[in-house]
């Protein structure tokens, strides 16, 4: 595991110029700007118009719109004087891939132009091995050239704004055959462009590096930045976790990719994309930016991004216990003092009567209660109580190691928890063998987190470390700390485990751990939807689908199953999925299994069918539970 500098122990904004989308300013001194997207059909006037109208009531600052070609970059001019007319003067952004006259009309009327390096030269990823010398890729870069002149221009003539947008599922085969399909990947591909921006002294641009997956997506603003920090640029950047999904899992992806971020001071602007109501995305985006108002200034340094290391994640080494069943890719802990056998039964996920799991791998590993353990462990989950595993604080251990000889208690019998002790109490940690550490700030998380585990690190002590991290917010707040506090730790291979503890349903704090363990990558304990969240380009009724679909594989632990609306997405934005169901035309569904298409134009009455066919015949189905 890479050492960490004391700087990454602090939250402070990182620095950047403003860039100016109309009337609203982007990085600087402003604050953490919200953006959302329509999901109705741009030529539709009247419709977007509407959306964008409840955008801006939910909170929205800054709206975007589908462009695929000139008849949409015109009902931009129609859409935006439609707003005006009801007062409202919120800046527009076209989307735009593939076609990049579509770009300079639009240019007319809105006042931010996104661009996908990967699509906006090239040609859609063929995915193949295509070998490029050095004087092929330096063609390659003149045609980038040639192409993205013109708008640069028409951009600073008019003063309007550009995001490079890179994709981790659309790079260009030019990239992915040099760099890989990979964070360096994805940075290296924004670069390409932003070059060619500071060339012609066009400096109104933002940065964003999206990915389905959050891990992939942290990686990769972080390279962004750091490569930036070298270079002395200071873009804003806007941050965001595509095809996040809808619900609770959609949020707490989210979250653990934006607010990993934003709790490091890096982000100027954010999107929580979900596979629901464009509106809805905007409360969660409040609530992140909320979270990251409250690290700002616990200590002072400010995250400078030189510190860090970025190109993998190594996962912290750890010595299990050999006799306590934790988890070797993260466990789940709950407390309860039900009474009876049948209740802890039932907060733990299991049928009391048969005392079978109701679904399977959605049950905790280990409970702390009164409960009787033989009970606990009869069916394979773990147990610690006051009585038999006693949960030690620091004050505690220390008095217990020094009574009599100093005789150190029995390895494993205890465990300690760390709440906010001063690092010198740590100290007494090198003289004990606990079974596990119960790590509990009470404030400041993220940071103080790291500190410790950079502590034993140091130490060389490899004792596993529950994330036990107590709350008292709403449950709409819940699962946005949690995920961004303790999925960021995770997500970095800090953490062996979940504890959350607060005034909460059993299933509710359950849920949650797995959903966070999941998104972070570390443990798959059910399928992984991953849903595009809906635009003008989308060919069928995602929520409905989505749901649908769900309803049908949900039971398939560590199946990842992409639901995309249009050919755009996919297979370039699914690019982490095992298999795709996607919009092709109208009324019409491809089949992917990784990013190869293995079945095209099936009639949409068929398509759920056809998938599930799919999944027998590439062997990752089961009959459900």
């Amino acid at each position: 595991m890479k050492e960490y500098a004391d700087s990454i122990y602090e939250t402070r904004r990182r620095k950047t110029r403003e860039v100016t989308v109309g009337k609203i300013g982007i990085g600087g001194n402003n604050p953490v700007r919200i953006q959302s997207m329509t999901t109705s059909d741009t030529r539709d006037v009247d419709a977007t118009v509407e959306q964008i109208v409840k955008l801006a009531d939910a909170g929205c600052e800054i709206a975007r719109v589908t462009v695929q070609g000139i008849k949409e970059a015109e009902a931009c001019e129609k859409i935006k004087n439609g707003l005006i007319q009801k007062g409202l003067d919120i800046p527009l952004v076209a989307d735009i891939h593939f076609y990049p006259p579509a770009a300079l009309r639009a240019a007319d009327f809105v006042e931010k132009i996104r661009i996908n390096p990967g699509n906006f030269v090239d040609k859609r990823a063929s995915f193949k091995v295509i070998e490029y010398d050095d004087a092929a890729y330096e063609l390659e870069l003149i045609k980038i050239e040639e192409k993205l002149f013109p708008l640069i221009e028409k951009c600073k003539k008019l003063n309007r704004a550009m995001r490079i947008g890179t994709n981790h599922g659309s790079l260009s085969d030019r990239i992915m055959n040099r760099y890989g399909d990979t964070p360096q990947g994805m940075v290296e591909s924004a670069l390409e462009f932003a070059r060619v921006c500071r060339k012609y002294d066009f400096h109104n641009f933002v940065f964003s590096m999206k990915a389905s997956n959050p891990q992939v997506m942290i990686l990769a603003y972080r390279l962004l930045a750091a490569e930036m920090y070298a270079l002395g640029w200071d873009y804003p950047l806007h941050l965001g976790v595509t095809e996040a999904g809808e619900g609770e899992d959609g949020r707490i992806k989210s979250a653990i990719g934006i607010g990993s971020l934003l709790l490091d001071g890096l982000g100027d602007t954010i999107r929580v994309s979900l596979t629901e109501d464009a509106w809805k995305e905007i409360d969660p985006c409040q609530r992140l930016i909320a979270l990251a108002k409250q690290y700002e200034g616990y200590n002072g340094a400010p995250f400078e991004e030189r510190y860090r290391k970025f190109e993998a994640i190594e996962r912290r080494e750890v010595t299990f216990p050999k006799h306590f069943g934790m988890h070797k890719d993260g466990s789940v802990m709950l407390s309860t003092e039900a009474p009876s056998k049948t209740e802890i039964y039932q907060a733990l996920g299991f049928d009391a009567a048969l005392r079978q799991p109701k679904l399977t791998n959605k049950c905790a590993d280990i409970i702390f209660s009164h409960a009787p353990r033989k009970e606990l462990e009869a069916i394979g989950v773990g147990h610690i109580s006051p009585e038999t595993t006693p949960l030690f604080n620091l004050k505690e251990l220390s008095d217990r190691l020094q009574k009599g000889v100093f005789k150190p208690l029995p390895a494993e019998s205890y465990a300690v928890q760390i709440k906010d002790e001063p690092k010198e109490k740590w100290e007494i940690l090198k003289q004990a063998k606990p079974l596990f550490i119960a790590l509990s700030p009470s404030k400041d998380k993220l940071h103080r987190s790291r500190e410790f585990f950079n502590w034993l690190q140091e130490k060389g002590l490899k004792t596993p470390v529950l994330l036990a991290f107590e709350y008292d917010v709403s449950l709409e707040d819940l699962p946005i700390h949690a995920a961004a506090e303790a999925g960021s730790l995770l997500v970095d291979g800090l953490g062996d485990g979940l504890w959350l503890q607060g005034d909460y349903p059993l299933e509710t704090l359950r849920s949650l751990s797995f959903g966070i363990l999941q998104a972070a990558r570390r443990r798959m304990i059910k399928t992984d939807f991953i849903s595009c969240p809906s635009c003008g380009r989308t060919l069928f009724d995602l929520q409905e689908v989505t749901r649908r679909i769900k309803s049908k594989t949900a039971h398939l632990p560590g199946v990842k199953i992409a639901i995309m609306g249009c050919i755009v997405n996919g297979p370039g934005e699914m690019a982490d999925a095992d298999f795709g169901y996607v919009g092709s035309r109208p009324g019409m569904i491809d089949l992917y299994v990784g990013k190869n298409c293995v079945e095209k134009n099936i009639p949409f009455a068929n398509a759920d069918d056809r998938l599930i066919a799919l999944l027998k015949q590439e062997g990752a189905w089961a009959d459900a539970p």
